[in-house]
C-alpha cells in the first residue's frame, strides 16, 4: 500500500508540474526578453539575434533586447547565459566557438551540453578558401599541388587560437597531409592585407568578410567548406566535391536557454523562431550576410552539438593544440 501511495503522490506531483509549465507557457512572456550575444555587434550571430529578435518581439508582444557581451573567445557572454535565471527571459545565441572552447579552456565554468537547453539550430556560416590570385591554381586540388611544390610559400592565415578559421585550416592540413605554416591574425581585417599582398597564400574566411574581395578579383575563391554549396556563392564548389571527402568545417550555432528552463517555454520559442526563419525578408537579410539558414527541433540542435564536440575534440587532439 505504501508503494502504491508513493506512486500516486509522484503522479500527482508530476501532473502539477506539467500543469504549471503549461500555464507558464500560456502566459509567457509578460515582460521583455533579453538575447545575450557573446560577440561584438556586426557579426553573424549578432545579425541573427537582431533580425530574429525583431520578429520575436512582434510575435510575442514584448520587447526583445540584444545584449552584446563579447570577450575571452566568446566565453564571457556564454558564462553569463549559463548563470542566468532559467525562466525564458534570458536566452542567447552562440556560434562555432561554443563547441570548440570546451577543449581549449580548462576552467570554463559551463559545459556546452549540460549547462544549456537547446532551443533551435539557426545557422551555418560557410567558410571560403580564398587564395592569392597570382598563384597558378583555379581549383582546390591544383592549390594543394602548388602547396606541395612550394612548401616555403604555403602560409595559411587564421583568425587566431580556437577560431573557426584555425579549425578549418587544421582540418585542411589533416585532410591533405600538405606541409603548411599557420599564421595567426586577430580577425579578418588584420589577415586580409597580407593575403592581398601575397605574403600568405590562403585564408579560409567567412563569406561576409571575404566576399567583397572575391568580387573585386583581389582573391580567388576555390572552394567552400560545407558539404553543400552556399546560396551566397552558388558557383563555388565544395571541398568535398573536389576530392576532400567529408570535409565539413564551418561556424554554426543557434539559440540556447539556461539549463532548467521549462520545456513548454523552450517549445514556444522554438516554434516562433522557426516561423521567423521562414519569412522571406528574414531569409533575404541572412543570406545576403552569407548565412545559411537551418531550423528544426530542440533535439536536432542537441544532436548537432554532440556531434560537433566529437569532431572538434579529434581535430584539436590531432593538431596538438593545448588547453589553457
Amino acid at each position: 500500500m505504501q508503494l502504491t501511495s508513493l506512486i500516486k503522490t509522484f503522479a500527482v506531483l508530476a501532473s502539477l508540474a506539467l500543469s504549471h509549465n503549461l500555464a507558464t507557457a500560456q502566459t509567457y512572456p509578460t515582460r521583455a526578453i533579453k538575447i545575450i550575444v557573446p560577440a561584438p555587434p556586426g557579426g553573424a550571430i549578432d545579425t541573427l539575434a537582431r533580425v530574429v529578435g525583431d520578429k520575436l518581439s512582434a510575435a510575442l508582444g514584448q520587447a526583445v533586447i540584444v545584449d552584446n557581451k563579447p570577450g575571452a573567445s566568446n566565453n564571457i557572454g556564454t558564462d553569463a547565459l549559463a548563470k542566468a535565471a532559467p525562466d525564458g527571459y534570458t536566452i542567447g545565441i552562440v556560434g562555432g566557438s561554443h563547441n570548440i572552447n570546451k577543449f581549449l579552456f580548462k576552467n570554463l565554468g559551463w559545459d556546452p551540453e549540460t549547462s544549456f537547453e537547446p532551443i533551435v539550430y539557426t545557422h551555418v556560416v560557410p567558410l571560403v578558401f580564398a587564395i592569392y590570385p597570382q598563384i597558378p591554381a583555379k581549383t582546390l586540388p591544383e592549390f594543394v599541388t602548388w602547396m606541395r611544390a612550394n612548401p616555403d610559400k604555403a602560409k595559411v592565415a587564421t583568425s587566431g587560437r580556437g577560431s573557426a578559421q584555425e579549425m578549418a585550416a587544421e582540418m585542411f592540413r589533416m585532410a591533405t597531409g600538405a606541409d603548411m605554416l599557420l599564421v595567426p591574425y586577430k580577425g579578418s581585417s588584420a589577415a586580409h592585407p597580407d593575403l592581398l599582398a601575397g605574403r600568405t597564400a590562403l585564408y579560409i574566411d567567412t563569406i561576409s568578410a571575404i566576399q567583397s574581395q572575391v568580387k573585386a578579383g583581389n582573391v580567388r575563391a576555390v572552394a567552400v567548406s560545407t558539404l553543400k554549396r552556399t546560396a551566397a556563392m552558388p558557383d563555388v564548389p565544395t571541398a568535398d566535391e573536389q576530392g576532400l571527402k567529408a570535409y565539413d568545417a564551418n561556424t554554426n550555432g543557434g539559440f540556447l536557454a539556461p539549463a532548467g528552463t521549462p520545456k513548454a517555454i523552450i517549445n514556444k520559442l522554438n516554434a516562433e523562431i522557426n516561423a521567423a526563419l521562414k519569412l522571406p525578408d528574414v531569409r533575404a537579410k541572412l543570406e545576403a550576410a552569407g548565412i545559411d539558414i537551418q531550423g528544426g527541433t530542440p533535439q536536432d540542435y542537441a544532436a548537432l552539438i554532440k556531434s560537433d564536440l566529437v569532431k572538434w575534440s579529434k581535430v584539436i587532439k590531432a593538431a596538438g593544440i593545448p588547453s589553457e
